[in-house]
C-alpha cells in the first residue's frame, strides 16, 4: 500500500492508515474536526503518572521534545514542552489538554495508534496519516494496570522529525514501566483502605461484603446467606453505585432483604455493602405475576424483539388463555385461523392470545381489531415486534389495550442475573450449580444479539461442561470472553454502547445510516464504537 504521497509504508502504518480511512478521515483535514472533553486531574493514571512524568521531562529539559500522555479514551491528560517552539506547535494545531487522539479522529499517530494496536508504535514523518503531522517523529507506548490488564491510556515522546532517535523507544518503555508499577501501588493502597472498611464493619454481626475491582470480601454471616448469583448481583448494584444509597431485593433463597451500599473512601472503586434480612412484616410484596381474573387483565399489548420473552410474558399474564399464533394464519390459512379465533370469542370469556399479531394477514388484523373495539369478552393479550416496526392497521389494534408492555433485548436488562439464574433451573442445573461473579460479569457485558435463546443455548453448554458446581469464565464461550475482555462499562457508558449497538441493528450495520439516526459524525460514531468496544 502507498500513502497519498507515494510513499511505501511499513504493515503496521499501512494498517492504521486504512482504519484512519474507512473512519472518513482525510489527510489534508484530519485535524480540522478536533474536539475536546473535560479531564480528571485527580484521576488514577494521572495520579500514579506524575512522579514519572516529572521525572521524565527534567531528563529531556534543553531538548525539543516533548511528552504527551492519554487515557484510555485516547483524551490528552499531560502535554509538556522542552522549549517555547514546540509547544507553540501544539498551539497551532489546536491540541490541547483535553483534544482526543484517537486514530479515528486524527489518523495515524504515536498514542492515539498504541492505544488502537495496544502495543508499542513508532510514527516517522510521511507515516503520519494527517499532514500536519507529517514534520514530526512519534514513539507511543501503551499503559497497561498490571492487575487487572485494562488499557488504562498510552506515554508518546514526540519530536521534528529530522532528530528522530531509536533510544527514545526503550526510554518511553521504561517509562511506561514506571507508571505501570505506581498502578500497582495505588491499587494495593486502595485494597488496603477497603479491607480496613470491611473489618470495622464486620464486628457487628450484620452480613457485610466489601467489593473492588478486583477484590471481594464476604464475613460469615454473608457467605452463609448469599450464593453466586447474589453475589453478582450485588457486584452490579456497586458499579452503579455514586454515593450512599439502600434498596430492597430477594435473594434467591426467596429472603427478602434491605441492601445498603456506600463508597469507600481512599478505596478507589471500592464499595461497602450491609445486608439486613427482612421479617415478614417488614416485606413489600413480591414482583411476580397474580393470576387474576379475565376480567381484570383488560386487552394487553407486549412488544418486543425476537427472543425477548413475549410468549413468556404472555403466558404468565394469562396461562388458561386460547393460544393463537400468527404463524398458524400464515401456515395453516386464513379461513382456518379466523373460525379458531370466532369460536373463542363467542364463548365470551376467558383471555385469547394472540402470539405474533404482526404476521397477521391484514384481513386477520381487522377480525381481530373489531372484536377489540366492541369492549366485550374475552379480553386479548397480544405479542409483537418492535412497535415502532408494526404497520398502521396493527397500530390500530394495539392502541385498543389498556396496557402496553415493551420487553427490552436481554442486554438492556437491569435484572439479567435474576434472568440468568432462573434459566438455569429451568434448563435442569443441580442445585450445587451457580454462576461465579466473573462469569456473571461476562455474561453481562456480552451484546446478547439472539436474546435469551443465545442465553439459554450458553448455559446449556456450560452445564454440559461442568456437570456441578460453579459455573466459570472457562466455562463460557471464547467468543463472550473476547468480547468482554477489553472494557469495564460504566452505567452512563453501557447505555451509550446500547443506544450505539440499537442504532445499528436498525440500520443494519450502515454506519452512515446508524450515525445519522444518533446524530453524529460517521467519525464520531466510529470514536465511540472504539471507546466502547462495539465491534463492526
Amino acid at each position: 500500500m502507498t500513502s497519498s504521497r507515494s510513499v511505501a509504508l511499513r504493515e503496521p502504518i499501512a494498517q492504521s492508515w486504512h482504519r484512519a480511512s474507512l473512519a472518513g478521515l482525510a489527510p489534508a483535514t484530519a485535524l480540522l474536526d478536533l474536539r475536546t472533553a473535560e479531564v480528571d486531574p485527580a484521576s488514577h493514571l494521572l495520579s500514579a503518572a506524575a512522579p514519572v512524568l516529572e521525572d521524565l521531562d527534567e531528563r529531556l529539559a534543553g531538548t525539543a521534545m516533548s511528552t504527551v500522555l492519554v487515557d484510555h479514551e485516547g483524551r490528552m491528560v499531560h502535554r509538556w514542552s522542552a522549549d517555547r517552539a514546540a509547544e507553540d506547535c501544539f498551539e497551532e494545531l489546536g491540541l490541547e489538554i483535553g483534544s482526543c487522539l484517537l486514530e479515528d479522529v486524527v489518523g495515524t499517530n504515536g498514542p492515539g495508534t498504541a492505544l488502537e494496536t495496544r502495543s508499542s508504535i513508532v510514527v516517522h514523518g510521511e507515516e503520519h496519516y494527517a499532514e500536519a503531522l507529517r514534520g514530526f517523529s512519534c514513539y507511543g507506548h501503551p499503559i497497561f494496570h498490571p492487575v487487572t490488564r485494562r488499557l488504562e491510556g498510552a506515554l508518546d515522546i514526540t519530536l521534528l522529525a529530522a532528530e528522530a532517535n531509536p533510544l527514545l523507544a526503550p526510554l518511553v518503555a521504561k517509562a511506561v514501566e514506571e507508571i505501570e508499577r505506581q498502578l500497582l501501588e495505588g491499587s494495593k493502597v486502595s485494597e488496603r483502605s477497603l479491607l480496613a472498611a470491611f473489618q470495622a464493619a464486620s464486628r457487628r454481626t450484620r452480613p457485610v461484603v466489601a467489593i473492588g475491582p478486583d477484590l471481594l470480601l464476604c464475613n460469615q454471616a454473608a457467605a452463609d446467606l448469599l450464593d453466586g448469583s447474589d453475589v453478582a448481583q450485588l457486584w452490579n448494584l456497586a458499579g452503579e453505585v455514586a454515593g450512599p444509597s439502600e434498596m430492597e431485593t430477594e435473594l434467591r433463597s426467596g429472603q427478602r432483604v434491605r441492601v445498603r451500599a456506600e463508597p469507600v473512601s481512599g478505596a478507589r472503586g471500592g464499595v461497602l455493602v450491609e445486608i439486613r434480612p427482612l421479617g415478614t412484616g417488614e416485606t413489600r410484596r413480591r414482583g411476580r405475576v397474580r393470576q387474576v381474573s379475565p376480567a381484570a387483565i383488560g386487552h394487553v399489548h407486549i412488544s418486543g424483539p425476537p427472543g425477548a420473552g413475549r410468549t413468556t410474558e404472555a403466558q404468565l399474564r394469562a396461562p388458561a388463555c386460547t393460544l393463537l399464533t400468527g404463524a398458524q394464519a400464515v401456515l395453516g390459512g386464513s379461513a382456518v385461523w379466523a373460525a379458531q379465533f370466532q369460536t373463542a370469542v363467542e364463548a365470551g370469556s376467558g383471555t385469547i392470545c394472540v402470539d405474533g399479531a404482526d404476521l397477521l394477514p391484514a384481513e386477520l388484523v381487522d377480525l381481530v381489531a373489531r372484536h377489540a373495539a366492541t369492549g366485550a369478552g374475552p379480553n386479548l393479550v397480544l405479542t409483537t415486534g418492535p412497535r415502532e416496526g408494526l404497520s398502521g392497521p396493527e397500530r390500530a389494534l394495539v392502541a385498543s389495550c389498556a396496557e402496553s408492555v415493551e420487553l427490552l433485548p436481554l442486554a438492556h436488562r437491569s435484572d439479567f442475573p435474576e434472568v440468568a439464574m432462573r434459566m438455569l433451573a429451568e434448563l435442569g442445573a443441580g442445585r450445587t450449580h451457580n454462576i461465579t461473579p466473573g462469569a456473571m460479569r461476562i455474561l453481562g457485558s456480552y451484546d446478547w444479539p439472539g436474546n435469551l435463546p443465545e442465553l439459554r443455548g450458553v448455559l446449556g453448554q456450560a452445564i454440559r461442561k461442568r456437570s456441578a458446581g460453579a459455573i466459570g469464565p472457562a466455562d463460557l464461550p471464547p467468543t463472550l470472553l473476547a468480547d468482554a475482555s477489553g472494557h469495564e462499562l460504566a452505567p452512563i457508558e453501557r447505555a451509550e454502547r446500547n443506544a450505539i449497538v440499537a442504532a445499528l441493528r436498525s440500520a443494519g450495520g450502515n454506519k452512515v445510516k446508524a450515525a445519522g439516526a444518533l446524530g453524529i459524525s460517521r467519525t464520531t460514531l466510529y470514536a465511540r464504537m472504539r471507546a466502547l468496544k462495539v465491534p463492526g
